[in-house]
């Protein structure tokens, strides 16, 4: 099945209901499905069409569904992009994607316009405020002189829906290429595993630019659901929008949940959270003393999972019906086929650490204009995640490192996260990140970063003190340095690239 094929089934199979919430503004599916035929119309008014690229750089607002679904309706493909990037980034992603017109706001244009001057394949750059901007066209203007009679037009399950740019945070971004039979099995098959119900509500505050936000939105289109759609985090207004909309499901990321808290507890006091059921965590390894400290103080259930692009998102989940089991990313989604193996690609023993690789109909066919990254990534029909993970006796999942972040001291591999679970049980510790640093003897050594938590102090001996109680030496920090923040991507990713510049 394609997506359009998705989002028309959820018309047929649910009539009119109320699908999207934002800013306190109601939206029914059958709205959103008039916006996104109108828009089709639109963009092939423009000579836009089958095989074409289009840019989506905007926050999260309803105009990034109606535009997916548009672009999709008329055979192009989507290439969506985080508003954060810089002017080079931007640039990059424009040439490398061809990309034939950019859907943007306003306030992105001066990026746009640095960019705009080396893209000869940029013919139109839309924008979605109901002003004039000189060099562009109006979004609504588009939409609104369109007819909203369907397009006809032949789309294949393996047609390229998506290409998705990773974050960069090893080198240059590649654009992963995801078809509509990879977005749809991933956003079915995960979601079988979380136990979604028509009646469930869920608060969907990660960028629909990343693919863990676009699994999340094609699955509301599976079940029904209503989707309350937040521009960007902001922990006050999730506590009103969780209370005002009785949420039950909250997707987001560790950064998130930690963030949330440490909230003075007299503030989160002033809202009814008791609404919230199912939380998922994905993205970034979530410490288990947050996701302990998250499910008793708000009652509810963190279901651990996680994926990659490549992967559309989704590899592994904890299910809903089965023991969830903590520091677990839970275990393989229906159809995903995993191994671990060593260098040699030989499988580990039960319980071994090695790559981990991945296989299914939700792995992606390769990189645009990339056919040496794709070579190196995708092999023999396996995804290599350049993930370090082990497996126990009932397929449960740890990821252990990635293998770029491993530190070798002396010979001896030390994974960041070991030494990161332990920081987070220092009660001073908000937020806490390790690096190998070059040791002219021992080859590296280890530096942790501290973010404290309000109103509480610890010096780097004490932190140093506390690790020695709880691990080897040669694994506790002989570096400790305090920040006010850890540099992160839009998603939640703490940057270790960032950390190693600054140390």
């Amino acid at each position: 099945m394609n997506l359009v094929e998705l989002a028309e089934g959820n018309y047929k199979k649910f009539g009119e209901y109320q699908s999207l919430i934002f800013e306190d503004k109601e939206y029914t599916n059958i709205e959103m499905l008039a916006y996104s035929r109108k828009i089709a119309k639109g963009l092939k008014k423009l000579g836009i069409g089958p095989g074409n690229n289009v840019v989506v750089m905007l926050h999260n607002c309803p105009e990034v569904l109606i535009s997916y679904q548009g672009i999709l309706r008329i055979g192009s493909i989507i290439v969506p992009v985080i508003s954060m990037l810089n002017e080079k980034e931007l640039t990059h992603i424009l040439k490398n994607s061809e990309a034939v017109a950019i859907i943007t706001s306003r306030d992105f244009m001066p990026k746009v316009e640095f960019a705009r001057e080396e893209i000869e394949t940029l013919k139109h750059v839309i924008i979605v405020e109901e002003d004039h901007v000189p060099g562009t066209l109006n979004f609504w203007d588009l939409l609104n002189k369109s007819s909203d009679e369907p397009i006809s037009i032949t789309i294949k399950d393996d047609d390229l829906a998506v290409i998705i740019y990773t974050a960069g945070t090893t080198g240059t971004p590649k654009g992963v290429m995801l078809t509509h039979h990879n977005l749809y099995t991933s956003a079915v098959n995960g979601a079988s595993a979380r136990d979604v119900k028509r009646t469930d509500i869920t608060l969907a505050v990660l960028p629909l630019s990343h693919s863990f936000g676009i699994t999340i939105m094609n699955a509301s289109f599976i079940f029904g659901n209503l989707f309350v759609l937040m521009p960007r985090f902001d922990i006050e207004e999730s506590y009103r929008l969780i209370e005002k909309h009785k949420v039950t499901n909250f997707p987001g990321v560790p950064a998130m949940f930690g963030f949330m808290l440490f909230v003075p507890p007299e503030k989160r006091q002033k809202y009814n959270l008791s609404s919230l059921k199912n939380v998922t965590s994905g993205s970034a390894p979530l410490p288990v003393e947050t996701l302990k400290a998250f499910e008793k103080e708000f009652d509810c259930t963190i279901t651990e999972g996680y994926g990659l692009t490549e992967a559309s998102a989704v590899v592994s989940i904890g299910y809903f019906d089965r023991v969830i089991k903590a520091g677990s990313v839970g275990q393989p989604i229906p159809e995903t086929e995993v191994r671990i193996v060593d260098e040699n690609d030989k499988e580990v023993p039960t319980g071994g650490v090695g790559e981990l690789i991945v296989k299914g109909p939700n792995i992606s066919p390769g990189y645009y204009n990339m056919p040496e990254e794709t070579a190196n990534t995708f092999k023999n029909g396996w995804l290599y995640t350049g993930d370090l993970a082990r497996m126990d006796e009932n397929g449960y999942l740890y990821i252990v490192e990635r293998k770029k972040d491993l530190i070798i001291r002396g010979g001896f591999n030390i994974y960041p996260r070991d030494v990161e679970e332990i920081l987070h049980r220092h009660p001073a510790v908000q937020e806490a990140a390790v690096i190998g640093m070059p040791d002219p003897i021992m080859g590296e050594d280890v530096k942790a970063f501290i973010v404290l938590a309000a109103n509480t102090t610890a010096s780097e001996q004490e932190i140093i003190d506390f690790c020695r109680q709880h691990l080897s030496k040669d694994k506790c920090p002989k570096f400790v340095e305090f920040l006010n923040n850890l540099p992160k991507s839009t998603i939640g990713k703490v940057l270790r690239k960032d950390l190693r510049k600054l140390a």
